[in-house]
């Protein structure tokens, strides 16, 4: 609740619904999902998510503001995961078979051990981004994130969870891609313009609760008047080697 560019953002109203709401129905529709849990701080700030949480028979952790990977590794012992799946609460059109691929590019199907210890659809630059931007999807093992929760003590490891994982190189990752490239489209929210742009997308687009993201990005391409309500919003990026992302600063 205490983001600096759009406070409260995570419970701002899209067609209805609060944001975290959007995304949590949306990642539940992952076949590759069993257990979707909120993963909040423990700050009083965060009662109004738990609060939410509670009403909608959403299960709920609630761990450090700053020590996110400390609450991600907390959370994954607590409900016994195998794998965890990482989804931000700014992605109201995340999409739920965009998750399913970035699993089984960690697992596969019919296998009895995961093929990758770490998995995604972007890194940060200067690797290049194929997905939209509120898209991304990050997955790892249990043994990969509490070896990372036991060996990093970088603060900037410790906040964004799994920068360790793909900056060490001593994990096997898999990173997923798709053609052609439509990296420039901002489908996350950050700031004011960028919510505009999905209420818009939810109230404009015919099944908007369902449509996948290339449905998304068609409406948006024969609507350019769309685009341009975010078009100045600048992406903020993960430096490279400093696991800093300042977006959530």
């Amino acid at each position: 609740m205490t983001s600096s560019r759009l406070p409260g953002k995570v419970l701002a109203d899209i067609d209805g619904l609060p944001m975290l709401l959007r995304v949590v129905e949306r990642v539940r529709r992952a076949s590759r999902i069993d257990t979707v849990v909120v993963a909040t701080s423990r700050e009083a700030s965060d009662g109004a998510i738990a609060d939410i949480c509670s009403a909608s028979e959403i299960p709920c952790f609630r761990g450090s503001l700053h020590d996110v990977l400390d609450r991600y590794y907390q959370c994954m012992i607590e409900f016994h995961a195998e794998i965890v799946v990482r989804i931000t609460a700014d992605c109201p059109l995340i999409d739920p078979a965009v998750i399913d691929d970035t699993v089984d590019a960690l697992w596969g199907r019919g296998v009895a051990q995961p093929r990758y210890d770490f998995s995604a659809n972007r890194l940060p630059p200067p690797n290049d981004r194929t997905y939209p931007v509120g898209l991304d999807v990050e997955a790892c093992t249990a043994p990969a994130l509490s070896r990372a929760w036991s060996e990093t003590g970088d603060p900037q490891h410790r906040e964004h969870v799994m920068p360790f994982l793909y900056e060490t190189q001593c994990f096997r990752t898999a990173v997923i891609q798709c053609e052609p490239g439509y990296g420039d489209f901002r489908l996350t929210v950050d700031e004011q313009a960028d919510l505009d742009l999905v209420r818009a997308v939810y109230q404009r687009l015919p099944n908007a609760e369902d449509a996948t993201w290339r449905e998304v990005v068609r409406f948006l391409q024969a609507s350019p008047e769309l685009c341009r309500l975010n078009a100045d919003v600048a992406q903020r990026h993960l430096l490279p080697g400093t696991g800093h992302d300042p977006k959530n600063d």
